[in-house]
């Protein structure tokens, strides 16, 4: 008895953490290439264009991390 509701309390754990710890890295990783190409302008005000292109498309890769991490919550992996 007590093994199968400490194994259903692991089950719906595990999409739990799974979802905090994807949302965190992509916070994280998105705080940290806004940080970095804030920097990148700074240095070079003329590369504005090249590093905002970069910096978005590294955004939406990270964000992709937090969202693979939401589903496989609701998937419960």
């Amino acid at each position: 008895m007590t093994t199968l509701l400490l194994a259903e309390a692991a089950a719906g754990l595990t999409g739990n953490l799974t979802f905090g710890l994807a949302g965190a890295g992509a916070a994280l990783g998105i705080g940290l290439i806004g940080a970095r190409a804030a920097e990148a302008v700074g240095r070079n005000p003329g590369a504005f264009g090249r590093v905002l292109t970069i910096a978005i498309i590294c955004m939406a890769l990270a964000e992709a991390m937090g969202i693979f991490g939401l589903v496989f919550a609701f998937q419960g992996k």
